[in-house]
């Protein structure tokens, strides 16, 4: 685990079956990154784009991804950052912090999608109101 290890990043459609060590894949159409976990254990890493998951930086040189990668599924349990194509490692989490990591990520998902959902809803009932009384309506 070298410290600032170099990566390549390659934008694809579709993420190729066989990634190859040492290369980050992004589908920008599918939200979608993967690369093999740069520890060497040979895992895949899947880190979807979303407002409540990972964030892509590509300044037309390199890619960045907030936030950290924990990979607390994996046997490897690494955990690192990708910044300008490079791994910067990051220290272990405990048992505890990964749980609220996780409990944090759930509720601000859901706090997300319930604002979404309320602002979806007034637009709607906005767009209904517009076609029963009409463009104007009449002031009091």
């Amino acid at each position: 685990m070298k410290n600032h290890q170099l990566l390549k990043h390659e934008f694809v459609e579709f993420i190729p079956d066989n990634t190859i060590e040492g290369t980050i894949y992004i589908s920008i159409k599918y939200a979608t990154i993967v690369h093999k976990c740069v520890c060497g254990c040979g895992s895949e890493v899947v880190t979807p784009l979303s407002p409540t998951d990972w964030q892509l930086a590509f300044d037309g040189v390199s890619i960045s991804l907030y936030p950290s990668i924990g990979n607390w599924q994996f046997e490897c349990r690494s955990h690192y950052w990708i910044r300008n194509n490079q791994v910067r490692w990051a220290r272990s989490w405990s048992e505890e912090e990964i749980d609220s990591g996780r409990n944090f990520d759930k509720s601000t998902k859901e706090a997300f999608y319930r604002s979404e959902t309320i602002a979806a809803t007034a637009t709607i009932k906005k767009k209904i109101r517009k076609k029963i009384f009409g463009s104007k309506r009449k002031k009091k």
